[in-house]
This record gives C-alpha cells, structure tokens and sequence, in this order.
C-alpha cells in the first residue's frame, strides 16, 4: 500500500510538472526568435535561485546552518553540467522547430532513462517494461512521418538536450537516495546556469521591453516550480517510470502550438500522443501492482 501511495503521488506531481514545464517552454518559444539563449536563461536563473533561497528559508524544515548544503557534491556537479547543457539546448531546439518535433525526443527520454539506470543506478528494467517502452518509442516515431532523413540542425538540438536532460533527472534520483531537500536540486543547477550564461551575456544582450521581461519572470517561476516538483517525483518513482508519464506534456504542447502558434497536430502526431501515453500509464500500473514489492527500491 505505501508503494502504491508513493507511486500515484508521483504520478500526480509528474502530470503537474508537464503543464508546468509546458508553459515554460511556451514562452521559450515565444522570445527565443527576440533574444539569445544567455540573456533568457540569466536573468531566470537569477530569479530560480532567489524563489529557491527564499523557499528553503520559509517552507523546508532542515537546521539553518545546513542551508542548501549538499553531501553530494560530484552528483550535483554533474546534474548543474547536464542541466546547463539541456537548457541551451532545448532553447535552440524551440527556436528552429514545432513543438510537435521537439516532443519526438522528448518521447525518447524513457528509453534513454532505462538505459542509464541500469549502469548508474542499479535499477533493473524488466522485459514487460521494455516492451512497453518499445511501444512508446514507436509512436514517437509516428511524429516524425517522413523519418530521419528530414532531420535538421533543429534535430540535432533536440537529441543533445534529451540526452542531457535525462541524464539530469538520473542524477537527480542518485541525490534523492541521500538528501531529502529538493531545493538544493533546484538552486545549484540554476546557479551553474547563471554563472555560465553570465561571462556570454555581455555579448548577446539585448535591451528587453517590460513585456518580455515579465515574460521572462513568468518563465523563472513556472521554472522553479517544475524543477522543485520533478525532484521530488524523481524520489517517489524510477526515471525510466517517470520520464513516459512525462510524455503527458505532449497534450499540453499541442495545446499551447495550437492556441498560441498555430501549429495544428497532424495524424501521425495523434497516433503516437496514444502510444506514448499508453505505454506511460501501463508503466504507472505495473510499479503498483503488489508483486513489485520485492523489486529493489531506491526511494
């Protein structure tokens, strides 16, 4: 029972982190034709970092002399690495394609999860859960109807930022092993960003109007309020479980293309929101079963 409690309340904090994480790309899309990648991601990690400071201080019950300290600094290394590296490229990523395209690779997040977790860490994928991920990738597939050979720049982006980023979310089921504090995972990232995109800034910056600097604030908070739930999911639930469930922020994004750019789903892009969604959600059901007890937990 405690399994399944765990299990559903990661699922649920999952479904919030997609629409969460789908308004921020949203509004990526939106500027990412006005501005550089270093201008949007400064000025949103310095405000990620403020939230995560002023949270930790407010709402996390841990003594105040530790702070955001973390015991494991080579992980969180790598994690801020990873994350710096996803995040310039997703942001090429949206500017050179739809978001449907984008949501290709995104779809093969779990696929790439399963296979980092194994070696780093130590969670066994079973058959049934390769066959279902086998499912999903097939219908991501479906979103790319003329295959690989129409791959682009754009592709290329988006292949470095899914690589990146799942290895991101591994590093950070690695940390929640050892700490319970998900703020850390969120501040030190973010400040990785900041202090990278700050020697590029002087280079690229643009005079932004009130209106895309409110944008940019909007970014940071939808931001931080992924970044802070999907660590906490990232306790609850194995990546390889998780990153399906995430393909959820495919409903959202065609929302958002559709509403906000115009861009309409095509068939093929409908056949495989179903697979892959199937097969995220037979995933979720297959973590409750009872029989899983005995399957190592790393939570």
């Amino acid at each position: 029972m405690k399994l399944r409690s765990a299990t559903l309340m990661g699922a649920g904090l999952v479904a919030c982190y997609t629409l969460m994480i789908s308004s921020a790309d949203g509004i990526t899309k939106l500027i990412a034709g006005a501005y550089e990648a270093p201008q949007l991601f400064f000025f949103s990690s310095l405000i990620v970092m403020g939230l995560s400071l002023v949270s930790n201080r407010c709402l996390v019950k841990v003594p105040s002399s530790r702070g955001l300290r973390t015991g494991c600094v080579r992980a969180m290394f790598a994690r801020s690495c990873l994350t710096v590296v996803a995040c310039v490229a997703f942001f090429q990523a949206f500017r050179l394609l739809p978001f449907a395209d984008v949501f290709l690779f995104i779809g093969l997040m779990p696929l790439i999860a399963a296979l980092m977790s194994g070696p780093v860490l130590g969670e066994s994928v079973r058959a049934q859960v390769w066959l279902a991920l086998s499912v999903g990738v097939i219908g991501v597939l479906c979103l790319m109807p003329n295959g690989f050979s129409s791959a682009q720049l754009g592709h290329g982006w988006a292949l470095v930022a899914a690589v990146s980023g799942t290895g991101s979310m591994i590093a950070a089921r690695y940390i929640g092993r050892f700490e319970t504090n998900a703020l850390a995972q969120v501040f030190y990232p973010n400040l990785a960003i900041f202090l990278c995109m700050a020697v590029v800034l002087p280079f690229v910056f643009k005079p932004m109007n009130i209106s895309d600097f409110a944008w940019t604030c909007a970014y940071a908070v939808f931001l931080f309020g992924a970044r802070w739930v999907v660590v906490v999911a990232l306790r609850l639930l194995p990546a390889y479980v998780a990153t399906p469930l995430m393909n959820l922020q495919f409903v959202w994004m065609v929302a958002i293309g559709f509403f906000a750019f115009g861009e309409t789903p095509t068939a093929g892009s409908l056949m495989g929101v179903t697979l892959v969604i199937g097969s995220g959600l037979y995933l979720v059901i297959d973590q409750t079963l009872p029989d899983r007890k005995a399957r190592p937990q790393t939570t």
